[in-house]
């Protein structure tokens, strides 16, 4: 069975987006949290148009492979403009986490209604490979469930003072492990293992 991860570029204040985040602008003010995505001469072998640096390229892709399916929070449903009706991830199908009704979901989507029965539903459309996590809101659920292995932390050397903040409040402590640090340029990626 594969594991649930989550990956997600942050400031070094610990914003996944700047200010004024919505419909069409998922990352708000926050767009350079991306930049590292596109700004070296290595192209991706997961996502098209990604163009990396020799050092984020092997960390981005090695984790992007082990992708099978993503569960994504309403908000981050919602910025990203419903992903277009399809997934994050080229390769991975979506679970949506959302108490609301969502009027779009499409046959590579599939909604879920809590943190436990989203994961189930992507580790089993996932066919042994990982599950990602993506929004702050999925990972503090997840975390509070005691169902999440890694969390990496894919992070921009700017303080964005504003916007949402990756970790949400926890209602317990978490201790991570180190397990790798990667400094790249206009990145450093980390990678924590979850202890239980």
């Amino acid at each position: 069975m594969g594991k649930v991860i989550s990956a997600h570029s942050v400031s070094a204040d610990g914003y996944i987006t700047g200010r004024s985040p919505g419909p069409g602008r998922g990352l708000g003010d926050g767009g350079m949290l991306f930049d590292w995505y596109f700004d070296g001469d290595t192209p991706s072998a997961v996502f098209d148009g990604f163009k990396l640096s020799a050092a984020s390229a092997p960390v981005f892709d090695s984790l992007a492979a082990r992708v099978g399916a993503v569960v994504a929070g309403r908000n981050t449903y919602e910025d990203s403009e419903h992903f277009g009706g399809g997934s994050p991830h080229p390769k991975a199908e979506m679970v949506l986490l959302s108490s609301r009704p969502a009027p779009e979901i499409t046959s590579r989507q599939t909604l879920a209604t809590n943190v436990e029965d989203a994961i189930k539903t992507a580790l089993e459309l996932a066919e042994g490979k990982d599950v990602g996590l993506m929004g702050g809101g999925v990972l503090a659920s997840a975390l509070e469930a005691g169902l999440v292995d890694e969390v990496i932390l894919h992070q921009v050397p700017i303080l964005l003072g504003e916007g949402r903040p990756f970790f949400q409040a926890l209602p317990k402590h978490v201790r991570l492990s180190v397990v790798e640090v990667v400094p790249a340029p206009g990145v450093t990626h980390v990678r924590y293992e979850v202890q239980r």
